[in-house]
């Protein structure tokens, strides 16, 4: 099965074919610096991610850009409001965010451009515009006239009477029933940045930024842009007219878009107290990945509706994938006597059951990306692996090996970071053989002294049940103690 996805521009479900062969561009919109990104954010940002990770998983080389909006009425209005230069205002917020990428393993961008380093590829476009009698100057500002680019709307659904009288307007950001002339270049007000042009000093607007830098770095056709849904219009509308009207070629092939994230079935808003960056919940104990699933667990074109209850389950079954790998993991490593596991390909090929999750995995992402399909074929793949210890036998190597495999494979996909350590030094190991032998001869203040010695060391031990083995793992979760 091809890959089929959602193209906002045509309303249907398409197969996708790159521009060239094996090659993705990619371009998604990144964060408008003012403030920390919020989970509502971060719902955009994960669907972006496994679009990006099941083509790398397919083997496509994507290039991937994602944008910095460092410049525009939110963020000029923040830094006034603090009494600071722009980019001092800005930059504890990139830092910020690639921090919270990096905290929900977002794999990062071949390029992240930041739109005040990119104003003289803006200054270009906008003279092209203008030359091409498609942008206008008026008292200092630059206009992109609307009229004269006729699919005006078609992503959005706008449609524009003939001879509608329409005003200009200088905001970035405005109403869909405001089909109005915007600002490609804005004249510069007293106390704001701006940059000399050949219409005087001024700042470009939010629209133009996107369209420069996302042409710059993957040419003037991309394969895909992709974004939340409340950017269709005037944001993306206002790119593809600008960028086709000054290149007069197709802009976007693949249009993709995300719906809104509601919180208790309500809009987030912090007036009413249910507005969650993703480091209020990290501050409350819950983990990223856990975060990251319930993001995934909703199909991107349906609303996602967040609960702190529906955290919590995500954290349980975050932590059951977890376990398991690390019991998996740890037999292997006690047997084979090695600090990095031999876990092959060949041995999860040889597992029919295992190799068929994974593969029905990749199916369900192929139908435009079905990411709450591929989570339940990953824990048909858990319970598969958990009926092993049911059994009263020991789990057979190669059967272990090919269960590490899958879950590297889960991660490749999905990005839940399970398979994050797949080595445990030579010393653990011993530790944990001598705890082992310790409670067999039960002496277990020897096993508890060397309990606290592998804690101190950042080694979790977990005691068997009986019939079980002892499991040892690296301290990375929330729930390890």
């Amino acid at each position: 099965m091809s890959l089929r996805l959602t193209n906002t521009f045509s309303r249907k479900k398409e197969s996708f074919t790159p521009l060239k062969k094996d090659h993705i561009s990619l371009y998604t919109c990144g964060p408008t610096v003012y403030d920390f990104a919020h989970i509502g954010n971060f719902r955009a940002y994960v669907f972006e991610d496994v679009l990006r990770r099941y083509f790398e998983f397919k083997h496509y080389r994507v290039k991937h850009v994602m944008n910095f909006t460092d410049v525009d009425d939110k963020t000029i209005a923040g830094a006034a409001a603090q009494g600071k230069p722009l980019r001092e205002f800005t930059e504890p917020y990139i830092k910020a965010f690639l921090q919270d990428l990096e905290t929900l393993n977002i794999l990062k961008a071949a390029q992240q451009p930041r739109a005040t380093e990119e104003i003289g590829g803006m200054i270009h476009l906008v003279e092209t515009l203008v030359q091409k009698d498609a942008a206008y100057l008026s008292e200092g500002s630059v206009y992109f006239r609307v009229d004269s680019f006729a699919p005006y709307g078609r992503l959005s659904g706008k449609s524009l009477e003939k001879g509608e009288k329409r005003s200009r307007i200088d905001h970035d950001e405005y109403g869909k029933e405001e089909a109005n002339d915007f600002a490609l270049w804005k004249k510069a007000k007293e106390g704001e940045p701006s940059w000399d042009s050949p219409w005087g000093k001024g700042r470009p607007g939010w629209h133009l930024e996107c369209s420069v830098m996302s042409m710059k770095y993957l040419g003037s056709t991309l394969d895909i842009h992709a974004g939340g849904e409340d950017l269709i219009f005037p944001h993306h509308e206002n790119e593809i007219a600008q960028s086709e009207a000054a290149t007069g070629k197709k802009f976007v092939r693949y249009w993709l878009h995300c719906k809104h994230l509601l919180i208790n079935g309500e809009k987030m808003s912090k007036s009413k107290g249910n507005y969650y960056t993703l480091r209020d919940l990290v501050r409350l104990g819950h983990d990223p990945m856990a975060i990251r699933c319930v993001l995934l667990s909703v199909h991107y074109r349906q609303q996602l509706n967040f609960t702190l209850e529906g955290l919590k389950e995500a954290g349980e079954a975050i932590k059951k994938l977890d376990e398991c790998y690390w019991k998996c993991l740890s037999i292997v490593m006690l047997t084979q006597k090695k600090e990095t596991s031999l876990a092959s390909r060949s041995d999860f090929d040889q597992h029919a059951k295992l190799s068929k999750c994974v593969a029905d995995m990749v199916t369900a992402m192929e139908d435009d990306l079905n990411v709450s399909v591929a989570l339940a074929k990953l824990f048909e793949g858990l319970g598969e692996i958990n009926s092993w210890f049911a059994k009263e036998r020991a789990v057979p190597e190669k059967d272990l090996c090919a269960a590490i495999y899958f879950f590297k494979q889960v991660d490749l996909l999905l990005g839940f970071d399970i398979s994050k350590s797949d080595s445990v030094p030579n010393e653990i190991i011993d530790a944990l053989s001598q705890i082992i032998d310790s409670r067999r001869q039960k002496d277990f203040a020897k096993a508890d002294s060397l309990r606290q010695k592998m804690n101190m060391m950042g080694w979790f031990v977990k005691d068997a049940r009986p019939g079980e083995p002892s499991t040892v793992k690296k301290k990375l979760r929330a729930w390890d103690q």
